[in-house]
């Protein structure tokens, strides 16, 4: 904390000592009747500052450093809307006014792009690497888990094992290689270490969810081949709203007997903004058409409050976060016969602050910093603790952006830290800390229709337990130092304002984790017995993609090939071999030369006035190099490809969903056959306001005929299918 408050000091010494920063406001109405459109989420893309527009349609926000930015407007039944914003370059203390039409549409991912002449449209205005999941259909997917909720989306799978701890698996990369962030901070928990452990993140209060890949993944690490995924809930605000406002949402479910409920405000006070995140769930244990998954009920509460005081300066802000979690992993006889009850705690801390300089070099420097803490306690019995985890995270980020420069548009440098003090009981693991380092530089430049990315990252990390063990029986533990350069391109050329495409390379660098090298135990509520490799060297991936897009009118379509190779992938192999007096399997952890390919594709069309039709298929192969033969992978998910027809008039929606799963027997060492399956769903939505409220309503019914199905990514799937017929309603009030 000393280093905190030192670089704090140094930041406030920085300020400018006018104000400096501009505001923008105005009105968003729609375009067909002029009526005001409430309720509206605008979004200026190159930094972080967002505001929802009023009951009457009017928006304010504010702390806008001097630039050029995208504003992003999203309305559920309206056509997103992205308009060029230029603001404070002629003249300090700005304060721009503008009117924003947005459009009635049918189509869920259809956004209307404002340019100038076409020899004028910069190519970072039409299309980004990055994806964005809210409104319609951030309520419609919305599950318990993450992942749950993630799962519908082209190339994005959910591991499970039981109803709680599901994580998601993008292309078939998961664990260590998918980085999950809330606001932009490290989730602080050890979700991607097993199968039995959740992620520390209620997706009940997001606001929108961020997939990010390629340059823009390197600022948050260089192990995120497969993508980071950012759960936006705005707990520290970067801008001040016009006014009090937030949302409360009520949750139901019949498959486990659930519910949820979740609270969010956002109240300014002069230069204050007091932020409010309360929510709560509960479920029993999940039905299925067999039977009652037995022990996989499970309660949490996921809840936050923060403060900033925003000047013209910027802004400099805290917020404390605690997740509280108890949930049951199911019996298996190849674990333990009674099933295994979590108790899991996270306590988390975060300050960040930005100060706009506005000078000729640098617009802003930021910086954040979190703390978490967090507890995992694996009851064998009602008092008898298997396993304990814990750990302590700390996290530094330190970064400047820097406006036109030459031929480059925009561009971030950065440093950060991440220090963990990881401990194990339970196991023969020895408790342990990891720090790392590092420096990372992201550039944008457009040359006409043509949009560049590029990024650059170099990583120190040091392993370091707690002893030294030469003799331990996985052999010589020591502290382990790793460094590498990180590298990614991407290239989108816009053809026409509707047809662009794109391709992106990502040269990944990823330390062994401590678990791949110093663990040694049972670990039974994830059915195996974990043996590290102290010798494991570093895994090196080269991520390629190449994307065409289409957004017309009426049509929308997409689709992306890719190709990831790895010279050293790591993972935990299952032997195949019991531990000695006990019914689980020995897992290792072991490199081996690796692929994962495959292609997407989505289109949605608009049919006629009011039904919308679209659909998206994904398929993945996974292989690994075995004595000069590739086999596959294990934990690879199957071909999958969904379908649905919506119908669509003023603020109701009518929809059902098939989706078809092919049969997996590409198999990796003792995997077993997944078959294949088909699921029907039904969804309706409806909205409408009221004394300047907006309701929103969704009902889902999902797997409507109540199929036995398998999960392929599920550690239980040989014993336990999947949840039957769940009847899901979801009640939101904006206010």
């Amino acid at each position: 904390m000393n280093l905190l408050s030192l670089l704090l000091g140094i930041i406030l010494l920085t300020l400018p000592p006018d104000g400096s920063s501009n505001s923008l406001s105005g009105n968003v109405q729609d375009a067909e009747t002029g009526e005001p459109v409430p309720f509206a989420y605008l979004h200026l893309e190159e930094i972080h500052r967002t505001a929802v527009a009023e009951s009457d349609g009017r928006f304010l926000i504010t702390n806008i450093p001097n630039g050029n930015y995208t504003l992003t407007v999203h309305r559920i039944g309206y056509k997103t809307k992205s308009l060029p914003i230029e603001i404070g370059l002629g003249e300090s203390d700005e304060q721009l006014s503008i009117s924003i039409d947005l459009s009635p549409s049918l189509l869920s991912s259809q956004s209307i792009e404002v340019t100038a002449d076409r020899e004028n449209v910069s190519g970072s205005n039409l299309e980004h690497a990055s994806r964005k999941f809210l409104g319609d259909d951030l309520r419609r997917d919305l599950g318990a888990t993450l992942g749950e909720t993630l799962s519908k989306l082209p190339g994005i799978s959910e591991r499970t094992n039981g109803s709680a701890p599901g994580r998601p698996v993008i292309r078939g990369l998961g664990d260590e290689r998918v980085e999950i962030l809330q606001d932009g901070i490290t989730s602080g928990d050890i979700s991607a270490q097993s199968s039995d452990h959740a992620v520390t993140i209620d997706p009940a209060s997001a606001q929108e969810v961020q997939i990010a890949r390629g340059p823009a993944a390197l600022e948050f690490g260089s192990n995120a081949i497969g993508g980071v995924i950012n759960v936006v809930q705005n707990s520290i605000p970067s801008s001040m709203p016009g006014s009090a406002g937030g949302t409360f949402s009520l949750t139901g479910e019949s498959v486990n007997r659930g519910g949820a409920t979740a609270l969010t405000m956002a109240v300014p006070l002069r230069s204050f903004v007091f932020t409010f995140d309360l929510n709560g769930r509960a479920t029993g244990n999940t039905r299925t058409p067999s039977g009652e998954n037995s022990n996989t009920n499970f309660s949490n509460t996921n809840d936050a409050i923060g403060l900033s005081w925003i000047k013209d300066w910027g802004y400099i802000g805290g917020s404390f976060n605690t997740f509280l979690s108890s949930y049951g992993i199911p019996p298996n006889p190849a674990g333990h016969a009674s099933g295994v009850d979590i108790e899991m705690k996270k306590f988390q801390y975060v300050v960040k602050s930005e100060v706009i300089l506005n000078k000729d070099l640098f617009k802003t420097i930021s910086f954040d910093y979190s703390l978490n803490n967090y507890n995992h306690k694996e009851y064998e019995s009602e008092d008898i603790i298997g396993t304990e985890f814990g750990l302590v995270t700390q996290n530094f980020d330190l970064k400047a952006k820097h406006a036109s420069l030459s031929f480059l548009n925009r561009g971030t440098i950065g440093v950060n830290a991440k220090f963990q003090d990881y401990a194990v009981s339970g196991a023969n693991t020895p408790p342990s800390n990891s720090n790392s380092m590092g420096i990372y530089l992201i550039e944008e430049s457009d040359f006409g229709a043509l949009h560049l990315e590029g990024g650059l990252r170099y990583d120190l990390v040091q392993n370091i337990p707690d002893q030294e063990e030469t003799d331990s029986n996985i052999g010589h533990i020591r502290t382990r130092s790793f460094s590498a350069l990180s590298s990614s391109v991407s290239a989108i050329y816009s053809m026409t304002n509707r047809l662009s495409i794109g391709s992106t390379v990502l040269h990944s660098f990823r330390a062994p984790s401590l678990e791949e090298l110093y663990s040694e135990g049972p670990h039974l509520a994830s059915y195996s017995y974990e043996v590290g490799n102290p010798d494991l060297s570093p895994e090196r991936g080269i991520a390629k993609e190449i994307f065409i897009r289409y957004k017309g009118n009426r049509n929308v379509f997409e689709i992306t090939g890719y190709h990831n190779g790895f010279s050293n992938y790591l993972y935990a192999r299952d032997t195949g071999e019991l531990r000695a007096g006990q019914s689980v399997n020995i897992y290792k952890f072991t490199g081996t030369e690796a692929r994962l390919y495959g292609f997407e594709v989505y289109g949605e069309s608009q049919l006629s006035t009011h039904f919308v039709w679209d659909a998206q298929f994904s398929f993945t192969i996974g292989e690994q190099d075995s004595a000069g033969t590739y086999i596959p992978l294990p934990m690879i998910p199957p071909l999958n490809v969904s379908t649905s027809l919506k119908y669509s008039n003023k603020d109701l929606e009518i929809g059902s969903r098939f989706r078809y799963s092919a049969k997996q027997d590409r198999l990796g060492e003792f995997e077993t056959v997944t078959d294949a399956y088909v699921l029907a769903n039904l969804f309706i939505q409806y909205r409408f306001n009221s004394n300047k409220l907006l309701h929103t309503l969704s009902l889902n019914v999902d797997n409507v005929l109540n199929t036995e199905y398998y999960n392929h990514l599920s550690r239980i799937k040989e014993l336990r299918p999947e949840a039957g017929r769940n009847i899901r309603i979801l009640y939101r009030l904006y206010f």
